[in-house]
């Protein structure tokens, strides 16, 4: 819910983003600097780095990822914290102080009081002018509504190869604001097009979510992502927030449905996939829909090697990782005689070692 205070109360469904939040940057930042020698995390609508009850907002949980971390993180990580309230902003540098001297000393933090796609654009024309690229980023867009998120801006960033978008969509603002004259502009901008205008009348509610959020989808691919990874966040049978994370890479997708599961069992919330719709991520999970999808994509009387196998579940076309192919899926297909593994491509029964080949039987009708 939109406000105008400069804190407010924290949502418990809040929680569920910062979790998956703090994992993936658990993930990232090890994997990034080992291979750059700059890294940017860039919080478009950082909020005032804290909330009414004292609880960390996105700003510190992302510099406490740094500053905890197991791992040594040589690489220089800057952060820029973009607010585009002056109180908010104001009061996320007194909370930014504190931190500079716990975090690395090559570190740098930055506030901008500014608005997220003036302030893109900006630094992507200085950018341009100087032939230079934006360094390998992660970005979080996370806004009140459907104002300045602007496809054009997401296009820009992901024109770079090493950045990743982490975008929460409030599809109820979505809904609200759909046949208002006043903000048909911003979801122009919103979708990158007027597609949108087409599927607002649908009078399924679902049918009509899903078609936008394929737009969505669709838009962001066209704007250079390669992976994009969707999640919604519900409250019982109400939708609270949907997560889209657009990648270059498909080691990307993979770490985000690892924090996205790893989160899932916590808090007041529950997490549902977009791959398989009544897919709930709970701490016993089913995974006899992505056996069905090994069987419906790999059932075609040839061998196909366990590396093809497991890249497949790592995309954006399943809603599992690649922790969960072997002993969680592979193993039981194989007991339930769903599979066959070709003799002499492992050398121990219910492993599936690189090299081994394994044939799927053709998803049955009672499956």
């Amino acid at each position: 819910m939109a406000t105008t205070e400069t804190l407010w109360k924290l949502d418990p469904h809040t929680v569920g983003k910062h979790l998956v939040l703090r994992a993936y940057l658990d993930a990232w930042l090890p994997i990034m600097s080992s291979a750059n020698s700059r890294v940017l995390f860039i919080d478009g609508f950082a909020g005032p780095g804290e909330y009414a009850g004292g609880e960390e907002g996105s700003p510190q949980i992302a510099m406490r990822a740094l500053v905890d971390h197991s791992a040594s993180i040589k690489a220089e990580v800057a952060y820029f914290f973009i607010e585009k309230e002056a109180d908010r902003a104001k009061h996320l540098e007194t909370v930014v102080e504190g931190w500079k001297p716990k975090v690395p000393a090559s570190t740098s933090v930055a506030v901008i009081t500014g608005a997220f796609d003036d302030t893109m654009t900006s630094i992507f024309d200085y950018l341009d002018d100087k032939n230079s690229k934006l360094a390998p980023a992660f970005v979080m867009v996370d806004p009140f509504g459907v104002k300045g998120t602007p496809m054009s801006v997401v296009k820009r960033l992901l024109q770079n190869p090493r950045c990743e978008i982490y975008f929460s969509l409030m599809y109820e603002f979505l809904n609200r604001f759909k046949a208002s004259a006043e903000f048909e502009p911003h979801l122009d901008e919103l979708f990158g097009c007027s597609d949108w205008r087409d599927l607002i009348n649908i009078a399924d509610t679902e049918e009509r979510r899903m078609a936008l959020y394929d737009l969505y989808e669709r838009q962001l691919r066209a704007a250079g992502a390669k992976q994009v990874i969707h999640f919604d966040i519900f409250d019982g049978n109400r939708l609270k927030y949907s997560i889209f994370f657009a990648s270059q890479h498909e080691l990307g997708a993979d770490r985000m449905k690892q924090a996205i599961w790893k989160a899932a069992p916590q808090g007041d919330f529950a997490f549902h996939g977009s791959q398989t719709p009544q897919l709930e991520l709970v701490a016993s999970p089913n995974f006899g829909p992505l056996m069905d999808q090994l069987s419906a994509e790999f059932a075609d009387g040839n061998w196909h090697g366990i590396s093809e196998i497991v890249s497949f579940v790592k995309s954006d076309k399943t809603d599992y990782h690649s922790g969960q192919v072997k002993t969680k899926t592979l193993k039981p297909m194989e007991v339930a005689g769903r599979l066959e593994v070709k003799p002499g491509t492992r050398t121990k029964a219910g492993t599936y070692p690189d090299g081994c080949m394994i044939k799927f039987k053709p998803l049955s009708k009672s499956a």
